[in-house]
């Protein structure tokens, strides 16, 4: 059930017009119900999958609560495992078992040990890697004793299946989600306009930016030897366009959704592709991943309290595992990989002169401001290459056509009306995006007049009409 598509626009009124007239404990009750629908719309068969994962680890902050009150640190250590045995388990064996199957026969026959192992081929359930995430960081704050654990399982259970976030993010906390769960939850007038405007944002980003984008990123990657350098560097701008505008379009429908719920979601994205640095990149993108990682990896880790070679280490292998987390391709390593370099880099400039490439600090002048967010753009820009390309042949193929000294300045007549269209693409981003930023506040058109508020959504509305829009699923499904 894509949020893009006509079932969910079905769906969510009806889900509102029940959820409006009960109470509470009842809401509680039939929105799990709407969310395991919702899921099953899917694929009804990983249902038992949810399910047994919510039970597990319901069971398993129970116990190592009660390790907690007899003082049993080892107790809670052992049910612990238990939650990390079971989620990664049910995670590496979904999607990585072939990944790593492959790879080890690959590399075993390049060392001339003939082998050949059998693939299982087993399909992905949707969402797994978000809601696995989530569910981990529930009994891990347990045992940190950061959160009390739910005693009501319908509770839990609705934390770890609520529809708008479950398939994609994203990926919220037990300590902020939970209490909105327990609580009753009242929809205000501003719940309200700033759910339907999150909504036609996100359907906008989605449907004409994103899918747009879709339609110069496939033809590019699909031959690029067919294309010069600048068709190609089009191409990757398409991609970055392409995959801000689609995920942070879920994010904005799915937090739309949540608050003419009640609920307030996290903000997933902060404009990433206005941060100065690469650290400030990742505060901006794919937020609820980025915290995740460092909260449950980079700190227990050690962080950077371990001295600078232990600090780059630990970048590097965040980063790594954060681009295995996107899928089972060493393409996503790479990806990993590039971005932990780029970290490095960044704080090793940061040790060598303090004062330099500072996130937080305004740059000296607009002009370095912007070669500073330009830089940006093109190194994260083209990590996106990596993302995107699901074979090595293509990769090779576009980079080789990327960084020759050949055909910049030619550009065939067929490929005019792809850079308008890009050029349109980054015009609109643009218009979302710079209003927001300079203001500091997402909802900076809701303080417009009414008129002009009125004029932007009949311009949504009419660029979404005329988008001759079809359905497609949102690209982080598959992770």
């Amino acid at each position: 059930m894509l949020f893009n598509s006509l079932q969910y626009f079905i769906f969510l009124p009806l889900v509102l017009l029940v959820y409006y007239h009960v109470r509470h404990r009842t809401q509680n009750t039939f929105l799990l119900i709407a969310s395991y629908f919702f899921y099953g719309s899917w694929d009804y068969r990983f249902l038992t999958l949810l399910i047994a994962s919510t039970v597990v680890d319901y069971v398993v902050a129970l116990r190592i609560a009660a390790a907690h009150e007899q003082g049993n640190a080892t107790l809670a250590r052992r049910w612990l495992m238990v939650s990390l045995v079971t989620q990664l388990g049910i995670l590496g064996f979904f999607k990585y078992f072939d990944f790593f199957i492959g790879s080890a026969e690959s590399l075993l026959n390049g060392l001339g040990i003939s082998v050949s192992w059998p693939l299982l081929h087993i399909v992905l359930p949707v969402g797994i890697s978000f809601y696995t995430f989530q569910s981990l960081s529930y009994t891990i704050d347990v045992y940190r004793r950061q959160l009390e654990p739910v005693r009501r399982l319908d509770d839990f259970a609705l934390y770890v299946a609520f529809f708008p976030q479950l398939v994609a993010g994203p990926i919220e906390r037990a300590t902020t989600l939970i209490p909105q769960v327990q609580r009753p939850r009242i929809v205000t007038r501003t719940d309200w306009d700033r759910g339907l405007y999150l909504i036609l944002v996100g359907l906008v980003r989605k449907v004409v930016i994103a899918d747009g984008a879709a339609l110069l990123v496939d033809r590019t990657f699909a031959a690029p030897h067919q294309f010069g350098p600048l068709q190609l560097s089009a191409g990757l701008v398409a991609y970055a366009l392409q995959i801000y505008g689609d995920f942070s379009g879920y994010s904005n429908i799915a937090r739309g959704s949540a608050l003419l719920l009640g609920f307030d979601l996290m903000r997933n994205f902060r404009h990433p592709y206005f941060a100065r640095n690469v650290s400030d990149f990742w505060r901006r993108w794919h937020i609820s991943l980025s915290t995740w990682l460092r909260d449950y990896l980079y700190i227990p880790l050690g962080g950077n309290r371990k001295g600078r070679r232990r600090t780059y280490i630990n970048l590097m292998i965040t980063m790594v595992l954060g681009g295995l987390w996107h899928g089972a391709s060493w393409n996503f390593v790479i990806w990993g990989t590039l971005h932990g370099v780029y970290l490095v880099i960044y704080q090793a400039v940061r040790r060598v002169r303090p004062a330099f490439l500072k996130s937080r600090a305004p740059s000296p002048s607009m002009l370095g401001n912007a070669l500073a967010i330009g830089c940006t753009f093109v190194l994260s820009t083209f990590t996106w290459l990596f993302f995107r390309s699901h074979d090595v042949a293509t990769t090779k193929a576009y980079l080789g056509g990327l960084f020759t000294l050949h055909g910049w300045l030619t550009v065939p007549a067929a490929s005019v009306s792809g850079f308008g269209l890009l050029g349109v693409l980054v015009l609109l981003t643009l218009i979302i995006d710079v209003p927001q930023a300079i203001t500091d506040d997402e909802f900076c058109y809701l303080r417009a007049g009414a008129t002009a508020r009125a004029f932007g959504a009949a311009a949504a509305v009419l660029l979404l009409a005329l988008s001759g829009h079809t359905a497609t699923p949102f690209i982080y499904f598959q992770f």
